[in-house]
């Protein structure tokens, strides 16, 4: 091979080459919706459908306990459930009036199967049904709304909580615990800060529902093997 033959050569390898390395170390586009903004708007739409729903079915399984529940403390229960979750849902609706986050306007089918499987059920069975359906339905509910709340509030809170629910009575329906309070996490966002406002301020109040579901509820079992 002449001289000029092998600079051709060594010219085309080093191109090659050249490719070769930029198509290795080209970057990956970003994935859509992994950060910034847009994250944190789908992040907060979900929350607000998740307990939007929440919210929802709680109201529903309500309603019906006023019809079929024979217990005075189930049905004054049941009202109370009806009245502050409906406030809650409209403060929550009012927070996010205006900005591109969806709405639920029924029951998703976890919770549609949940009240058609509830309808069925009378006297003594639906009560203890209903109880157990409201203690799991105001866990899942806690633990969504704990995901927005500053975690060392959350921990005082709870110790303060703790020595406060050592007797088995119904929680006092006004009591509130005005020298310890939840607050929101910290959010950039102000519609994300608004946000957690409110769950910041709707906790207590499940937390509450869920003391009186779990007493009502062990009641309830109690009378069903007297």
């Amino acid at each position: 091979m002449n001289r000029a033959g092998l600079l051709c050569v060594v010219v085309a390898a080093a191109l090659i080459g050249g490719c070769s390395k930029t198509e290795v170390t080209k970057p990956e586009p970003a994935a859509v919706g992994t950060g910034g903004a847009g994250a944190e708007m789908k992040s907060d739409d979900d929350f607000v459908q998740d307990v939007a729903a929440k919210n929802m079915a709680e109201i529903e399984l309500s309603r019906m306990a006023l019809t079929k529940a024979t217990s005075a403390d189930i049905k004054a229960f049941a009202q109370k459930l009806i009245d502050e979750h409906g406030a809650a849902s409209e403060k929550l609706k009012s927070v996010v009036a205006g900005h591109p986050i969806a709405w639920p306007d029924q029951l998703d089918e976890k919770h549609r199967e949940t009240a058609d499987e509830l309808a069925k059920k009378q006297g003594a069975d639906f009560e203890r049904e209903y109880l157990e359906g409201i203690v799991e339905g105001h866990q899942d509910l806690a633990a969504k709304l704990e995901s927005r709340l500053d975690v060392q509030s959350l921990a005082a809170w709870k110790t303060a909580a703790a020595g406060r629910t050592q007797s088995q009575a119904l929680p006092q329906p006004n009591a509130e615990m005005n020298d310890v309070a939840v607050r929101p996490n910290q959010a950039a966002s102000e519609i994300t800060m608004k946000i957690n406002q409110w769950a910041a301020d709707t906790y207590p109040v499940a937390q509450k529902h869920l003391d009186t579901a779990r007493i009502l509820g062990n009641a309830a079992k109690k009378r069903s093997t007297d």
